[in-house]
């Protein structure tokens, strides 16, 4: 994109608030961490943090029309999400916008409304340490995994565990491996309409997830990939008049 990809990062922002080990990771916030190491990245012209406490919940008319990509990360509050809001950041994605949706925004209401699904799955939190994830890459070709090694591990993680009621992703790029022995399709890519939808699963919030630099360079790839195609000419939809003439 000529002037760059402006980037919205949506957060719930609560457990910031209420869990002293998660303020004490993200004393600003989980997405203010995940903004500092796209701010002057290539090809990003703008950084913008929202939460669900802001006003119009962080997703005004203004704030959607100023973004081409969007990340999204929920947990304790999805259903706080007014019903017009989720549809309205379905519709920007349907127009073109993209969305990454973080760990637990498997069940926000703009993802579930994007896939039509459930978005069930297992999981487990193990004691205080969690457990390893091992993240395989199985597209090696894909644009997301771009300078990244075959495979990388996190040390302390929630277990997210198969089977995962999503439709079939069109490109499956990540898939994990927990020390509990569960696998989990971790890295799944989608289209809808004009526009690209990204599911990342790691981003527990009680362990230094967004502080790792492969998870970071995961995210500024899935930034540049989602981010909106620009046509000459819009595509035209509805009643239209043939370009050819007709008997």
């Amino acid at each position: 994109m000529a002037d760059g990809i402006r980037v919205t990062l949506w957060n719930e922002g609560r457990h910031e608030k209420t869990m002293p080990r998660v303020a004490e990771l993200y004393p600003d916030g989980m997405h203010r961490a995940i903004g500092r190491s796209l701010e002057g990245k290539p090809g990003i012209a703008s950084v913008r943090c929202v939460a669900l406490d802001d006003p119009g919940q962080g997703l005004t008319d203004e704030i959607l029309a100023d973004t081409d990509v969007m990340t999204w990360w929920g947990h304790c509050a999805h259903d706080e999400v007014l019903e017009e809001n989720a549809a309205k950041v379905q519709q920007r994605v349907l127009e073109g916008m993209g969305l990454i949706v973080l760990h637990s925004g498997h069940f926000s209401k703009p993802f579930m409304r994007l896939m039509g699904t459930g978005c069930f799955l297992k999981w487990r939190e193990h004691g205080e340490h969690g457990e390893k994830e091992r993240l395989w890459v199985v597209d090696p070709a894909h644009p997301i995994v771009e300078g990244l090694p075959d495979h990388f591990e996190l040390p302390n993680t929630e277990m997210y565990g198969e089977p995962f009621g999503i439709p079939k992703p069109d490109d499956l790029v990540f898939i994990s491996w927990f020390q509990g022995g569960e696998v989990f399709r971790s890295g799944c890519c989608w289209h809808r309409e004009r526009g690209k939808v990204f599911y990342f699963r790691p981003g527990h919030e009680t362990f230094p997830i967004y502080h790792d630099a492969r998870v970071l360079r995961v995210l500024y790839n899935a930034v540049r990939w989602a981010a909106p195609v620009r046509m000459e000419t819009p595509p035209v939809q509805g009643n239209t008049q043939p370009l050819e003439p007709l008997p």
